[in-house]
């Protein structure tokens, strides 16, 4: 069952509920009127006839209005009937017990069937008392009654024709949005995901989902397209080193050569094997730091311990690279020097801001600064080297972007993609400062738990600082 059919449903039943129970109140209240209106017709000709009784000493039927099936007796405190018109026998004989409970001001009623009486008590002017009973049948109210009933079901069933039609309506007019939105829906494919949501009416829920959708569309397209972007600049990464291999092969199988050449050759080919080794390695860390947060192992580690580890790991693959670790304001305690996070990856981006810090500079050389302040770390890479053009610092988180200015510079370009996206995995912030010919700087800011890790984080002793500086 669609929408639509379920919500016409659901209209028609709510309205039917509620005219139902209007009809059967309009009934039920009308019947109890026509019963009190009858009641009190009875009881006027019952106390009319007991006077003109009283009076004329005769009661002349032609002076009275005549009800159908009427029938008036009067009864003395004794329940011994003095007057009976109408039939021969009272039609509701009473009781001793029921003239006991027949006052002047609480008359009693009487039902059976299409019958209805009413029992009053009157006293004369000499004091005498009498019960009269008079009853009757209310042709011409339960005829109003019936139209009435007649009425209020064919009007009642027309307007759940009506309701069941306008309330498809309703639904149709309702949920033609959804309609829209499902049609624009399907005409968005992967050739046009530029396409967006549009809505006739702006401040209803339904808005609300298309924009939603379309921020949804939006964080696809900017995904979508630096999907596009990296497969692309890999792929063109990945072939170049595949071609210069190629082409050295060839060159070398032109013609005989001594051992040395081929030595040479093959010292070529392994440059490039490692280069690819070295490409294939970014593009995997990338992937990895591109990959779901909740599938990282986050653990407490120590930042310094991190940048010493990236230190040592580095100087053994480059000697000559000079990097200078300084802490700024060293906490008094030591649990302020750990963070929340995935020791490999944030390895992986100070080795990288290390790296190119020395590899971007005249003398290679590289200082990093440690600070802390209340709930976060602060780090700082410095070098004085080359500088970035201004025109290329928006693009340096880019993947495989390099300017023209490091052409000349091995890399691929991974290396910033990476550490930026490393460093929001950790709800982080990474910026940069750089003035041309003079000095760059990196500034990461990680938040730090503080208190809230536990006693155990932390138990390596400061003493371990200072052997490593």
């Amino acid at each position: 069952m669609n929408i639509r059919t379920r919500l016409t449903l659901l209209f028609v039943l709510l309205v039917a509920s509620i005219l139902l129970l209007f009809s059967v109140s309009v009934y039920y209240l009308y019947d109890q009127f026509r019963q009190q209106e009858f009641e009190q017709r009875l009881a006027e000709k019952a106390l009319t006839t007991v006077r003109l009784r009283e009076d004329v000493g005769e009661v002349p039927r032609a002076d009275l209005p005549v009800m159908a099936d009427e029938q008036v007796t009067i009864y003395n405190n004794r329940g011994i009937v003095l007057y009976n018109q109408g039939r021969q026998r009272p039609r509701f004989p009473i009781s001793p017990g029921l003239i006991q409970k027949i006052t002047v001001k609480k008359p009693q009623y009487v039902r059976a069937g299409a019958i209805e009486a009413v029992g009053v008590r009157y006293t004369n002017h000499s004091g005498a008392t009498f019960v009269i009973v008079a009853s009757g049948n209310d042709r011409y109210g339960f005829s109003k009654l019936d139209r009435l009933r007649q009425i209020l079901i064919f009007g009642w069933i027309l307007c759940l024709f009506i309701v069941g039609i306008a309330g498809y309506l309703f639904a149709t007019d309702a949920l033609r949005p959804v309609a829209e939105l499902i049609a624009q829906v399907n005409s968005i494919s992967a050739t046009n995901i530029h396409e967006r949501l549009r809505v006739g009416r702006q401040r209803d829920e339904l808005a609300d989902l298309a924009r939603t959708f379309n921020a949804l569309l939006s964080r696809l397209e900017e995904a979508f397209v630096s999907q596009k972007s990296f497969v692309s600049h890999a792929s063109h990464e990945l072939r170049t080193p595949l071609t210069v291999m190629m082409g050295q092969i060839e060159v070398t199988r032109l013609q005989a050569r001594s051992t040395n050449e081929y030595e040479a050759a093959f010292d070529g080919l392994l440059d490039e094997v490692k280069n690819m080794i070295r490409l294939v390695n970014g593009l995997l860390e990338l992937a990895r730091a591109s990959a779901d947060a909740a599938t990282l192992n986050y653990q407490s580690v120590r930042i310094d311990e991190l940048l010493w580890q990236a230190q040592s790991q580095l100087i053994q693959k480059r000697p000559n690279y000079q990097i200078d670790i300084d802490f700024e304001n060293l906490p008094s305690q030591e649990e302020d020097l750990v963070i929340i996070g995935e020791e490999s990856l944030l390895q992986t981006a100070f080795q990288n801001l290390m790296e190119n810090g020395c590899k971007y500079s005249p003398d290679e050389r590289v200082s990093v600064r440690l600070s802390f302040e209340p709930g976060q770390v602060q780090l700082t890479f410095a070098n004085r080297g080359y500088g970035i053009q201004p025109a290329d610092l928006p693009h340096i988180f880019e993947p495989f972007y390099r300017s023209e200015s490091t052409m000349t510079i091995q890399g691929h370009g991974i290396g910033l993609a990476l550490t930026q996206r490393i460093i929001e995995l950790h709800k982080g912030k990474i910026s940069v400062e750089s003035v041309i010919g003079n000095e760059t700087k990196f500034r990461i800011i990680l938040p730090s738990p503080l208190a809230a890790l536990p006693d155990s984080v932390g138990t390596t002793s400061s003493t371990k600082i200072v052997q490593q500086s």
